[in-house]
């Protein structure tokens, strides 16, 4: 009877080392917004230290890099 549950035990152990290689990561089902588009953001506390935030979406003014040579 010992043996028995012995080689379960064994078993069981082997089927837990035989996982896929890589671990399974959950994705977010909201993408991300666009490069262009931005929020802004109000926050205002309310009672017990909670906040409501009301947010509207924006479009961001492109970045302008300059370079010179010199």
């Amino acid at each position: 009877m010992r043996g028995l549950t012995l080689a379960a035990a064994l078993a069981l152990a082997g089927t837990a080392g035989a996982c896929a290689p890589k671990p399974i990561v959950a994705r977010d089902p909201v993408p991300a917004p666009a490069p262009g588009v931005g929020y802004a953001c109000d926050s205002r506390p309310t009672v017990l230290n909670a906040f409501q935030t009301t947010c509207e979406p924006l479009l961001r003014e492109p970045q302008v890099v300059v370079r010179a040579k010199g």
